[in-house]
């Protein structure tokens, strides 16, 4: 059920299952992915957390040096 050159050979994090999927399984608005390790799959969550933290922290500092920028 591969949609790209790659997809079936590259593991999938399935947000409703919770389950590392080996090759495109499902749709791809349940997956996450692809990755090119299963401990890659499997960590797809905290990454996502992990990068979402960072860009909430870059977000912030660059509207604090606006806001110095206005003072």
């Amino acid at each position: 059920m591969g949609h790209g050159p790659d997809d079936d050979v590259a593991f999938f994090y399935n947000l409703t299952t919770g389950e590392v999927e080996h090759g495109r399984q499902h749709a791809a608005q349940h997956l996450m992915g692809p990755y090119p390790t299963r401990e890659a799959a499997a960590a797809a969550l905290e990454s996502a957390r992990a990068r979402t933290e960072a860009w909430d922290a870059a977000d912030e500092a660059e509207r604090d040096e606006w806001d110095d920028d206005d003072e």
